[in-house]
């Protein structure tokens, strides 16, 4: 009996110490097995190219970049709410502001401009007889003068005559006074000065080679002539100008006329003087609309005696009393809003601790400098974004939220997806789903637009090349062909409001890139001239199929479009080193 009891001691004690060897790791097993089927669970995509999902961790099959754990999950957000990641936030160089006060100031408004040449203190210098240039003093454009001071030399047959005449009329003075008086007024009528006359008359000499005087003081402008040169009678020999004063011009748009009266009180201030300011009044209201940019020249007269202003200087104006409403003017920063022709619309931050945006319509006011007037769809607080819209709206695109060309929301066409192999009419109604912002214009202005969307197709191949002077010829080309498109065309006022902004912006990229010699300089304008040009071929078409590609890796690492004919990636960012980096984002019908 106690040998059974001893036996089953032993089995009892040995299916115990079993079950806690083998029971603990069966859990651990089944832990295990539990943490590989969540680690399974766990996606991963990139900070740049969040439709790119993979089970595993790895490198992006776009940019070549790690892939990062996914979101779990949009929990707390709204339907029409997105978020971005840390990194994309920071590799975009995504900025926000809070809506506050603008541009308004104390009934002041804000006005952009330039300085140029006061032309009523301009001269032209004259050759008052014909010639040859044998001497010319002025050696260089800029060079100062003063009234009097000997500008050249001229050589002139006719007044070498004339200077005979007037010998041989003195001679004859007390039985022909008539005569001698005639030839003397001829020799003042070409502007030879008394004492000269009479030195003449004096010596019984004759000058072979006449000075010219300056008739005015000033700086020297323009040489029109060279030494040697033959010349006319009235023929321009110098421009010069008087800078004590010069004129600030200021650019005044249609729907700002009536803020703006004769006398105002203007302060003015430049990036040349960052801490001076400087006092004038309004001079001077064009009565003529330019129809081109639907603007009117507004002129402020300014005091240069210390040569403080240089023509063509880019200077700031605040014009006293050109606000009408007494109640705080809401305004945003250019830079926000992206146009969709009837739309305007800003991304809003919705949660200040996190990465959270939704897309706002808003309605907008007067320009006001590099600001607009808000009216209606943000409020005081508000956190707009300000830097990187275009790339917020790509995002929103990407995951099928309200964005700038599709305001009900749904996923728009993007990366390599297109319509290759879709039926025609999935085709057409992905077309139409994705373009439902595109302006009724007329074909002619379309043709119009298309040649200079050629101009910018000639300049990104230059720029895959690397050849800079060709990419300069390519933006001049563009220039003169943005100048020919005729905003007549367009009937409607959304239109016309839309091209004269985009015209604006187009022109001053693609100069900027025409007056770059270097690459580097001329890629970094490219990216704001196909900003730009996407938005016009967007909003009016040019009755060709466009394609919107993409290179996160651009303008260092932040990321940067262009407009391309054809479906295949060639980067014009990067040339050989990185010639196919990027992806299609859309196709434009």
């Amino acid at each position: 009996m106690k040998k059974y009891i001893i036996y089953s001691g032993i089995l009892i004690a040995g299916l115990l110490l079993g079950w806690l060897i083998f029971g603990g790791s069966s859990n651990k097993e089944t832990d295990h097995n539990h943490d590989t089927v969540s680690e399974t669970n766990q996606m991963w995509t990139c900070s740049m190219h969040p439709n790119i999902m993979q089970p595993e961790p790895g490198d992006c099959p776009i940019c070549g970049m790690d892939l990062i754990p996914a979101e779990s999950g949009a929990d707390g957000l709204l339907a029409d709410q997105f978020k971005l990641t840390e990194n994309a936030m920071a590799l975009a160089n995504i900025q926000t502001t809070v809506v506050g006060k603008g541009n308004v100031e104390e009934n002041k408004l804000k006005l952009s401009g330039k300085i140029a040449e006061n032309e009523e203190a301009n001269a032209v210098q004259v050759s008052y007889f014909s010639g040859r240039l044998e001497r010319l003093n002025i050696s260089f454009t800029g060079e100062q003068v003063g009234k009097g001071q000997l500008l050249a030399t001229v050589y002139s047959p006719e007044l070498y005559a004339a200077q005979q005449e007037l010998i041989t009329a003195a001679s004859l003075k007390e039985s022909q006074p008539a005569l001698y008086k005639a030839v003397r007024n001829k020799l003042k009528l070409w502007k030879l000065s008394e004492n000269q006359i009479n030195q003449i008359e004096e010596t019984g000499k004759v000058q072979e080679n006449v000075p010219i005087y300056a008739t005015v003081s000033g700086t020297v402008t323009e040489k029109l002539v060279e030494q040697g040169d033959y010349i006319k009678q009235g023929q321009p020999l110098l421009k010069i100008a008087n800078l004590s004063t010069v004129w600030a011009n200021f650019d005044v748009y249609e729907n700002q006329i009536d803020r703006f009266k004769i006398g105002q009180d203007v302060v003015v201030t430049t990036n040349a003087y960052a801490n001076k300011e400087f006092k004038g009044k309004v001079d001077f209201i064009d009565p003529i609309l330019n129809t081109r940019t639907r603007t009117v020249t507004l002129r402020v007269v300014l005091n240069n005696k210390d040569d403080v202003f240089k023509p063509g200087m880019f200077v700031t104006a605040k014009v006293e009393g050109a606000v009408s409403s007494n109640k705080a003017l809401l305004t945003i920063p250019t830079s926000a809003v992206l146009w969709t022709g009837e739309r305007s619309v800003v991304y809003l931050k919705a949660n200040p601790d996190q990465p959270v945006f939704e897309m706002r319509e808003v309605k907008l006011g007067t320009q006001i400098g590099d600001e607009y007037e808000v009216l209606e769809g943000v409020f005081v607080g508000n956190e707009i974004v300000t830097n990187g819209t275009f790339t917020v709206d790509a995002a929103a695109q990407l995951q099928g939220k309200k964005s700038m060309m599709n305001k009900d929301g749904g996923k728009v066409m993007t990366g390599h997806e297109g319509h290759l192999g879709m039926d025609n009419k999935s085709s057409n109604e992905q077309s139409e789903h994705t373009m439902n912002e595109r302006l009724k214009v007329s074909a002619q202005f379309q043709e119009q637009l298309k040649v200079v969307f050629n101009d910018y197709i000639n300049l990104k191949n230059a720029l895959v090349k690397e050849d800079s002077k060709t990419s300069s010829e390519s933006a001049s080309s563009l220039l003169n062909n943005l100048s020919k498109v005729n905003m007549k065309l367009l009937s409607d006022n959304n239109a016309h409001s839309s091209w004269m902004s985009l015209e604006g912006n187009i022109k001053s990229s693609a100069t900027s890139i025409s007056k770059s010699s270097t690459i580097i300089l001329q890629r970094d304008h490219f990216k704001h001239l196909s900003s730009h040009l996407i938005h016009a071929v967007q909003l009016f078409g040019v009755n060709e199929k466009v394609y919107v590609e993409f290179c996160p890796m651009a303008d260092n690492n932040k990321g940067a479009y262009w407009l391309s004919k054809e479906n295949k990636v060639i980067n014009p960012y990067f040339g050989d080193a990185m010639l196919t980096c990027g992806e299609v984002k859309q196709v434009i019908e």
